[in-house]
């Protein structure tokens, strides 16, 4: 069992509340500013303030002999201590930037946030892929008149996203995680794909109800998690988790996992994902896959696990099961793809399934390498759909065989980077994608002796089996669209190559790519194993 012990500490504090905060102020104050406000300006100043957040994130890492030195005793004045799962070796750092006050007394609601190693990974991630699309938004004018109100709406879901990873409230996470919807839903049907503007309304409103549907589930599991510990505080509960595999424990366990599993998505509630992505504007795609699905696995780890253990043992195996047929469907489902952003939209299903496997694992190995696949998976897809952007820009089109082949020739940067992007996705040794399926797969092997390994063994050798899929469609979509003979194309398939501004957007990611590979345990380490 591990103990993650709590401090407060006001620059933290400040810091926490500030990139909470920051947000959401400027997006109130972008839709305040005159109408005649320019759309390079716009995105600029998104720029400016989501780059402001994260430096804020990155502050907040910890560092060994500074204000976030490790300590094995409370400090003074420090909450009760919180457990992350029991019968685990695995420990985090301790709690930090703890804010708790009073929110809804009549309801023992409280303003209850903190950060540690396994959310603060995630909200750097957030902050660094808004900055990112508000970089790249320099580019583009989705809308005359209309960035304004995109980077507005980017910005509040940065700040529900990293609300939602640092609640230590159900209702807290609950509210952020609500949040992002509409931002999400607006941008998809507003700046989505100009050729379908029947089809893009369609994707946003799937995604909404569907979304809405698996957060209403969750909300009725928060409620029988009440009713049998009276409280809503995920430090307590955590301390003191409400036991039992059956009965009212095992009902709010199935309603929380399948209202996360929405969000995921895992197979069968992963409907609303492709046409979403393959609707959604660039910037959509790259929130939606590299910030929005994590709030699902976020909360099967932050929620599920520590708070109902027992009933978690009991639907593990059944989790395990979905996730892994999650990544067979996705990987059958990219084989027969002619759509780049559906394609990719396909394989997140595939690679979320193995953060699932990891997590239903319940061992010291699989809930690692969930935890670093998720980070490696918003990293490099959200590479991919940019990348997928970039081409559809150039040829107003994501459909392969309008594209055309011969990439490499006509675009050899932007061939070469999808390239780099597609073997990191299929798990090249070296490259971020490698480490978290590797120890989902050790984690299958050996899970934890609670679980029916039999079974957990037949998982492993299924989800070794997708992996050898998404090396098969990832291959298969270089040779279709990077090879072959720049004859066969037409005239007008000769485009621009890279732009500075794509080169200064995706650099990050490249580089986080490579060092995630090659140091993984910049990662690891925060989670160590005793």
């Amino acid at each position: 069992m591990i103990t993650v012990h709590t401090a407060h500490d006001s620059f933290e504090v400040a810091v926490l509340l500030g990139i909470l905060i920051l947000p959401v102020l400027a997006a109130l104050a972008l839709w305040a500013l005159p109408i005649q406000l320019g759309d390079r300006l716009a995105a600029a100043y998104g720029a400016v303030v989501s780059g402001i957040v994260l430096v804020g994130s990155i502050l907040l890492w910890p560092r060994p002999g500074g204000w976030f030195a490790y300590t094995s005793q409370l400090d003074a004045g420090a909450q009760p201590h919180l457990t992350l799962y029991a019968n685990s070796n695995m420990t985090v750092r301790p709690l930090r930037a703890v804010t708790d006050v009073p929110w809804i007394p009549p309801l023992d609601v409280r303003f209850h946030i903190g950060i540690d190693t396994i959310s603060l990974p995630l909200i750097i991630l957030t902050a660094l892929l808004t900055f990112l699309c508000c970089i790249y938004s320099l580019k583009i004018t989705p809308r005359i008149g209309r960035m304004r109100s995109l980077i507005a709406l980017l910005l509040v879901i940065e700040a529900g996203v990293i609300g939602a990873f640092s609640a230590m409230d159900l209702v807290l996470f609950f509210v952020c995680f609500e949040i992002v919807l509409i931002p999400m839903w607006l941008i998809i049907d507003i700046w989505g794909d100009d050729h379908d503007p029947a089809g893009r309304k369609r994707a946003a409103t799937t995604f909404v109800l569907m979304t809405v549907f698996g957060s209403a589930l969750m909300l009725l599991g928060f409620l029988l998690v009440y009713r049998q510990a009276g409280t809503f505080d995920i430090a307590q509960l955590t301390s003191t988790p409400v036991l039992g595999g059956h009965g009212i424990p095992l009902a709010a366990a199935l309603l929380i996992a399948v209202g996360l599993a929405v969000k995921v998505p895992l197979w069968p509630l992963h409907i609303w994902l492709p046409d979403a992505h393959a609707k959604a504007p660039t910037v959509g795609s790259v929130m939606l896959a590299g910030v929005l699905l994590k709030l699902g696995t976020y909360g099967l780890i932050r929620i599920l696990v520590p708070v109902l253990p027992d009933a978690t043992v009991t639907i593990a195996p059944y989790l395990a099961g979905f996730s892994t047929v999650a990544i067979i469907a996705g990987s059958l489902a990219c084989l027969g793809q002619t759509d780049v952003k559906r394609l990719i939209a396909y394989s997140s299903v595939g690679h979320m399934g193995f953060v699932g496997l990891g997590i239903a694992s319940l061992s010291d190995a699989g809930m690692k390498g969930a935890l670093f696949a998720n980070i490696a998976h918003g990293i490099i897809t959200g590479l991919l759909f940019f990348l997928a952007g970039a081409i559809k820009d150039r040829h107003d089109t994501s459909d392969l065989r309008t594209i055309g082949r011969a990439l490499y020739a006509r675009l050899p940067r932007i061939g070469a980077l999808l390239t780099f992007a597609c073997l990191a996705s299929l798990g090249l040794p070296g490259l971020a994608g490698f480490w978290g399926e590797m120890l989902v797969l050790l984690g299958a092997y050996e899970p934890a002796a609670s679980l029916p390994r039999a079974t957990y063994l037949v998982f492993m050798v299924v989800a070794g089996i997708g992996t050898v899929l998404t090396a098969a469609y990832f291959l298969r979509l270089i040779r279709n669209l990077c090879q072959g003979d720049p004859a066969e194309n037409p005239a007008s398939a000769f485009a621009v190559d890279l732009s500075r501004i794509e080169l200064i957007t995706w650099t990050p990611l490249i580089v986080l790519t490579v060092l995630l590979g090659v140091w993984p345990g910049l990662l690891l380490h925060q989670w160590e194993i005793l």
